[in-house]
């Protein structure tokens, strides 16, 4: 990966706030990102499997939810980015982080 693809798979406000929140909580369900970023489910799966394209995120399908969490083979740099940017962005994506939390802990959770 070279930072010019890096850097384009993140220039969506979408897909970056995805990327943050999946950075910060170590791995999320499409559904609970729904309820985080107030998306429809085709749109957030959308931006989701344009980041498993780049390389960024791996997806694992448990039952008819599909889980994402960092890819593994992801570079060092690439993975420093991401996570700084994670730690230090609280304005940006904090409200969505709360609502990702909130859904992720709820019994009523779609997982």
């Amino acid at each position: 990966m070279n930072p010019c693809t890096f850097f384009k798979c993140l220039a969506d406000d979408t897909r970056l706030k995805s990327l943050l929140l999946i950075a910060k909580t170590g791995e999320a369900c499409v559904c609970d990102l729904i309820e985080a970023l107030q998306l429809d489910q085709p749109k957030t799966s959308r931006h989701l499997a344009q980041l498993r394209k780049c390389g960024i995120l791996l997806d694992e399908r448990r039952g008819k939810w599909v889980f994402y969490k960092l890819h593994p083979t992801l570079p060092e740099w690439a993975h420093d980015v991401i996570v700084n940017a994670a730690a230090h962005n609280d304005t940006y994506f904090g409200d969505a982080l709360k609502k990702l939390v909130s859904s992720q802990s709820s019994k009523l959770s779609c997982c």
